[in-house]
């Protein structure tokens, strides 16, 4: 049974375990999220931090364990249902964008919102408000390879957000950019996320993006390290 400290979390793991063949990625993570928290988990390759964040998001499914969120136990959810849940409570951040080559901004952003059954024009006007928002409403009619990396990742952070997220996760969000534009992304996909009230959950192996967030989460060997409070260190 789950206490009252899992029972309040927004997003919660209780002793999961993943294992590829014989290596074992989670070895026993117990983990409370709230309510529009950071998170940065942080770990050496091979740790198991991505492990933990697609499982966190319903991407994978523990050998093992529990994973709750809002009250609803992950692995006991149809991949149909995870797939829902993740397109209408959960956006993502990946660290090359991934966005659709073939699509301009505006209906990259729109995706999400256009797979949950949102009519075109009403997807895409929530598409254009959110380019807006986030101060890129020049770059809703051009594609990918007409964007900097900078660029892209800011739409990606557009995409997101659209469908009025819970839960953010990012996986090494500035990794693919230089330092300077790997701040001002953090200092966006930071700023909107707590605008927007949603918790973020990102992996990173760089301390610096890690201060980004209120709280830091060390993995190794597949297991929590350190748990810790962040002081903000870094110039937003």
């Amino acid at each position: 049974m789950f206490d009252d400290t899992y029972s309040a979390a927004l997003l919660a793991t209780h002793d999961i375990t993943k294992s590829f063949g014989t290596v074992k990625a989670l070895a026993g993570v117990s983990l409370t999220i709230a309510s529009g928290e950071s998170v940065a988990i942080m770990g050496p390759s091979g740790s198991g931090k991505s492990t933990l964040l697609h499982c966190l998001s319903g991407v994978l499914i523990p050998n093992d364990g529990r994973v709750l969120f809002a009250g609803e136990d992950l692995t006991e959810m149809s991949d149909a249902q995870r797939s829902h849940l993740r397109l209408s409570q959960f956006g993502f951040v990946f660290q090359d964008g991934q966005l659709i080559p073939e699509l301009p901004a505006r209906e990259n952003v729109a995706l999400p919102l256009l797979l949950t059954g949102t009519r075109r024009r009403t997807a895409l006007a929530k598409a254009d408000e959110v380019l807006a928002k986030i101060g890129i409403p020049d770059l809703a009619d051009r594609r990918p390879s007409d964007m900097s990396g900078g660029q892209a990742q800011r739409v990606a952070i557009a995409r997101a957000l659209a469908a009025n997220p819970r839960v953010v996760f990012a996986d090494e969000p500035s990794g693919a950019l230089d330092q300077a534009t790997g701040h001002e992304v953090m200092q966006l996909l930071t700023a909107t996320a707590a605008q927007a009230g949603a918790s973020l959950v990102m992996v990173t192996h760089d301390p610096a993006v890690a201060r980004w967030c209120s709280r830091l989460v060390e993995i190794r060997d597949g297991l929590v390290h350190a748990d810790r409070r962040l002081d903000v260190e870094v110039t937003r």
